[in-house]
């Protein structure tokens, strides 16, 4: 652990809550540095960890600066953060690179799991998984959150896995890793901008103190990897599915026209599609963080209440 420890910043504020065992929500950073233009990524960031506070449990964003994995950032830090240039999409592939060189690096859902494992930290709020994109049967092109989801213990609340990516197999992997896919008072997978995607969740949790003793059992009975949630965009932010079907498909197109893949892609697709529907994706995606904040929020403090 002593090697591990030059490579790890832990905010004072995170180690004073985690020494008196406050809850704490991991957040993510690729969300600020290649989900959201600036400066609505500061805004959202901020508001984020002010919507946490307000339900009693303390932010830990995380990123990579300056050679280590920061755990919780200052109110300057996200500035700076968020106004970087060439700012890698670091997973579990890119952490030792970014970190050996001292580039910056946003967390992706992996990484920031990752991140949170190491600090202590037992709950993560973000937009949207990654998945198995869209013809991946000949491309091979799977989110490599969904194998962190399977090994690394933590309970990730997030609205489904981005609208763009192909939910039945991203569901199949998911059970495949034998990760639980745990609906918040729904029976059905939501997908990101809608509430609805014709799919089951695994099994309906209404209650955040359920979905904790979920967690807690299957940790305590040894049982690696994360528990996914499932979180609904509240009603009156969600996308009309149409319309939604109609920008994702312009947008999948055109992506394809321009070569785009790999890590680039879900970057490139948010952006599109947030000029397809003339903004309004983005004030989707921003008002179902703040949701699963909330959430997580209420998940930390039943699992702190039960350590």
């Amino acid at each position: 652990m002593e090697g591990l420890a030059k490579y790890l910043d832990i905010a004072p504020y995170v180690k004073e809550a985690l020494a008196q065992g406050k809850p704490v929500v991991a957040l993510e950073s690729t969300i600020i540095s290649h989900g959201m233009p600036y400066p609505q990524n500061v805004e959202m960031a901020l508001a984020v960890e002010d919507l946490v506070r307000q339900e009693g449990a303390v932010p830990a964003t995380i990123a990579l600066l300056e050679g280590k994995i920061k755990i919780g950032l200052s109110r300057q830090e996200v500035e700076a953060f968020a106004k970087a240039k060439n700012v890698i999409k670091c997973s579990r592939r890119d952490l030792p690179v970014a970190l050996a060189l001292g580039l910056p690096g946003g967390t992706t859902v992996g990484a920031t799991m990752i991140g949170a494992k190491l600090a202590g930290l037992s709950v993560f709020a973000t937009g949207g998984i990654g998945g198995v994109h869209r013809g991946a049967p000949e491309t091979f092109d799977i989110s490599a959150d969904l194998e962190e989801l399977s090994r690394t213990n933590v309970c990730v609340v997030c609205a489904g896995a981005k609208a763009i990516l192909d939910l039945p197999l991203t569901l199949e992997v998911l059970e495949t890793k034998g990760v639980p896919v745990l609906g918040y008072q729904t029976e059905e997978l939501p997908a990101f901008y809608t509430r609805t995607s014709g799919l089951r969740v695994d099994y309906r949790m209404d209650s955040p103190e359920e979905i904790a003793a979920v967690c807690r059992t299957k940790w305590d009975l040894g049982l690696e990897g994360g528990v996914l949630v499932t979180n609904p965009i509240p009603e009156e932010y969600a996308m009309p599915e149409e319309p939604m079907k109609k920008a994702i498909e312009e947008a999948l197109a055109s992506a394809h026209e321009e070569g785009i893949h790999g890590k680039e892609s879900t970057p490139y697709l948010l952006a599109k599609i947030k000029d397809l529907t003339g903004g309004a994706s983005l004030d989707a995606n921003i008002q179902l963080v703040y949701n699963n904040a909330r959430l997580a929020s209420k998940i930390a403090k039943s699992l702190a209440s039960q350590a």
